[in-house]
C-alpha cells in the first residue's frame, strides 16, 4: 500500500445517493475496510437506519445534492465532525423514464440539477481542500446510456453523458498540476434496483468494485474509465491498429482486483 493509498484511507470517504440502492451498499464495504465515511442522501430516516448498523464509522447526512447551499453546509459539517474528506464518491442520480413530450422545463431542470449539477456542487465543495493538501480521490458514477439513448430516457441520458464531459474537464484543468487528485468514471454496470432490472448485478457485488476503485490511489488512473472491474478501452483508428501490432504492444485493460 502506497503512502497515498493510506493517507485517503485516513480520511473521510463521502458518498451520495446513501440511503438506497448501490449508495448503501457503497458506504457499507467502505466502513468494513476501516475507512469512516459520510453518507449524504435526501431520505434521513434510511441514513438513519443505516447509521444503527454501522456505527460511529458512519456519518448520516440528510442533503439534497440539487441543493448547492445545502450540499456547502454537508460537507462544513462532515469536516468538523470526522475530519478532512479524502474521498468522494458521486452516486446520486434519477432516472425518471419519462418521454420526451411529457418533460416539462421544470422536470428536466430537476434531472439536470441532480444528476449533473450534484457532482458538480459536491466537487467544488472537496477539491479546495484536496488541492491544499495535494491528494485526494474521486470516483463519479457513471453509464453508457448517452451513446445510445432509449427511449423515455432524454434527460437521463443527457446528463449522465455530460456528467462524463465534467470528468474529462475535471482532468484537464488539475491533471497536470495536481496529479495525486486521481479522477474517475466509473460504469458498474445494470444492477438489481429500483433503477436497474431484477436480473441485473447485485449491488452488494458492485460496490465491492467500486470500493476497490475509490481506495486505489494512484495518477496513472486519472481519467480512466472503468465498466464493472475492469477498464473500459476506448476503441482506437485502423491505423492505430496497424502500429500498435507492428511494435507489439498490446492493450490490455486495468482490473480490479
Amino acid at each position: 500500500m502506497s503512502d497515498f493509498d493510506q493517507k485517503i484511507r485516513s480520511g473521510v470517504a463521502v458518498v451520495t445517493g446513501a440511503n438506497r440502492g448501490l449508495g448503501r451498499e457503497l458506504c457499507r464495504a467502505l466502513v468494513a475496510q476501516g475507512v469512516q465515511v459520510a453518507g449524504i442522501g435526501r431520505k434521513a430516516e434510511a441514513l438513519e437506519g443505516l447509521a444503527t448498523e454501522l456505527g460511529d464509522a458512519f456519518m448520516p447526512v440528510a442533503a439534497d445534492v440539487a441543493d448547492a447551499a445545502a450540499i456547502k453546509t454537508a460537507f462544513r459539517d462532515i469536516k468538523a465532525a470526522k475530519g478532512p474528506v479524502t474521498i468522494v464518491i458521486n452516486n446520486a442520480a434519477v432516472y425518471p423514464h419519462r418521454d420526451i413530450l411529457d418533460e416539462t422545463p421544470e422536470s428536466f431542470a430537476r434531472t439536470v440539477n441532480i444528476n449533473l449539477m450534484g457532482v458538480f456542487h459536491c466537487c467544488h465543495e472537496a477539491l479546495p481542500d484536496m488541492v491544499e493538501r495535494g491528494y485526494g480521490r474521486i470516483v463519479n458514477i457513471s453509464t453508457f446510456a448517452h451513446v445510445s439513448p432509449a427511449p423515455t430516457a432524454a434527460a437521463y441520458s443527457v446528463t449522465k453523458g455530460a456528467a462524463q464531459t465534467l470528468t474529462k474537464s475535471l482532468v484537464a484543468d488539475l491533471g497536470d498540476r495536481f496529479p495525486n487528485i486521481v479522477i474517475n468514471d466509473w460504469v458498474p454496470g445494470e444492477l438489481a434496483t429500483e433503477m436497474g432490472r431484477p436480473e441485473g448485478i447485485h449491488p452488494q457485488q458492485a460496490a465491492e468494485w467500486g470500493v476497490r476503485l475509490a481506495l486505489w490511489h494512484d495518477p496513472m488512473l486519472t481519467g480512466r474509465l472503468f465498466e464493472r472491474n475492469f477498464e473500459f478501452l476506448e476503441p482506437i483508428g485502423l491505423k492505430r491498429k496497424v502500429l500498435n501490432k507492428l511494435i507489439g504492444r498490446k492493450r490490455v485493460p486495468l482490473l480490479l482486483s
